[in-house]
């Protein structure tokens, strides 16, 4: 029996009904981020990291590592070198991949005055970690140690470890650390665990306290804090609903403790607290570990910022990426009790000397008061003097048109190491 006219109609008009309803659903979905808003966004983040890194998880080229020159020769070709030499007398460590990749997939370089190799320490993640492939972590925190041993933390991965001078684990420690390491002069390291900050035994890897920043610090000191920590909150529809965070409200990617030789430059503060860097709130911020309270704070000007230090002068130095500008910025800020600091740039990027890093970075003042910067997202090192001026840059390069993101560079004095430069006896 055929269909009447109005029969016909009257589906049509239901499927376009249908589809109506799908449409403006899925306006008011996207825009309050309602099922299944989330689920398609990271459908489609999870498809284009898949496509643009699948032959880094494969284990055939490392593609999330690799990075487009910085600096100012942007040009491609196996001709990129480094300029000068570092003008302290001593070491450069820096963090990367080994061209060797049967050997080890990470690997440490230490560098002299001339910029010559004159160690490497190869990383085995395999030896630390049995739940993630070397390719696809990164190694972040570093930290050296007199005997030649070196601390390491992995983004994406989930060990910190104490390796030797050959590479072999002295203590592993499994779990989400991140970003950072610090030593604090006590006998004890301060890194990174998931949403807060964990203090370790350096020598035996044990964890001796963590303090975490939604269970610890947001209701501290009475409730004070959460208005200042719970800004990346999604607003409730109805009184029923409960406050919820966005994704990685914190992001917190440093924490430095203040140690006992340079707490009488600071105060406001004593020996033990910590500085902690949160880049989605743009906030550092000083705080006692015992009670999470915030001593002291200071919204930017420094944008998704990264490694504020406490230097000898009773100031404090950021790593400030300045994200989208295209010139990263060292900004350097005095802690005050009457909240009237004055931020100053120290160092820019510019012409002169580009330098630019959206993410990931670090910088270290030198002994004779010039720079060591870390262009992660360049893949390079350089040196600066306080006028602005390049003393040194070494590209870490990879192949013909990429460099390694580089995401430590230390300075070590000539004689850091008890025995001189490490060497391993197995060689």
């Amino acid at each position: 029996m055929k269909s009447s006219f109005s029969d016909r109609i009257g589906s049509i008009v239901f499927i376009v009904s249908l589809v109506v309803i799908a449409v403006i659903y899925g306006a008011f979905a996207a825009w309050r981020n309602w099922f299944p808003a989330p689920q398609v966004e990271l459908a489609q983040r999870t498809l284009t990291d898949i496509a643009k890194n699948w032959k880094n998880d494969y284990g055939l080229e490392p593609t999330r590592h690799l990075v487009a020159p910085g600096g100012a020769d942007t040009d491609t070709g196996p001709d990129r070198s480094e300029s000068g030499k570092f003008s302290a007398d001593g070491y450069v460590l820096i963090a990367g991949l080994n061209e060797n990749q049967d050997e080890s997939f990470h690997v440490v370089r230490l560098f002299d005055n001339d910029g010559n190799e004159v160690y490497r320490w190869p990383v085995h993640y395999d030896k630390l970690d049995t739940e993630h492939e070397p390719q696809n972590v990164m190694l972040h925190g570093m930290e050296v140690m007199e005997d030649g041993s070196l601390i390491l933390t992995f983004d994406a991965g989930n060990a910190i470890a104490r390796i030797d001078a050959c590479g072999e684990p002295m203590w592993v420690q499994n779990g989400a650390y991140h970003h950072s390491i610090t030593r604090d002069g006590e006998g004890h390291i301060v890194t990174l665990f998931k949403d807060g900050v964990a203090w370790l035994d350096e020598d035996t890897g044990e964890v001796l306290k963590r303090l975490d920043i939604k269970e610890d610090m947001v209701p501290a000191d009475g409730g004070m804090q959460q208005a200042m920590l719970d800004i990346r909150t999604r607003t409730p529809e109805s009184a029923s609903e409960k406050i919820r965070r966005l994704n990685d409200p914190f992001h917190i990617n440093d924490a430095e403790p203040l140690r006992a030789d340079m707490a009488d430059a600071f105060p406001m503060f004593e020996a033990g607290d910590v500085l902690l860097s949160m880049r989605e709130l743009n906030l550092i911020t000083v705080v006692d570990p015992d009670t999470g309270r915030m001593k002291w704070w200071h919204y930017g000007p420094w944008f998704k910022q990264h490694d504020p230090d406490f230097e000898p002068d009773g100031t404090i130095t950021v790593f400030d990426n300045a994200t989208g500008s295209g010139a990263t910025k060292i900004r350097q800020i005095r802690p005050s009790e009457q909240g009237r600091e004055t931020v100053e740039t120290v160092f820019a990027g510019s012409d002169q000397v580009p330098f630019y890093s959206w993410r990931r970075g670090k910088h270290q003042t030198l002994p004779d008061g010039n720079i060591l910067l870390t262009e992660a997202e360049g893949g390079r090192v350089l040196e600066v003097s306080p006028q602005g001026e390049l003393v040194w840059d070494k590209p870490m390069v990879w192949d013909e048109e990429n460099n390694l993101i580089t995401t430590e560079a230390r300075f070590v004095p000539k004689d850091f190491f008890t025995n001189g430069v490490p060497s391993c006896s197995s060689k």
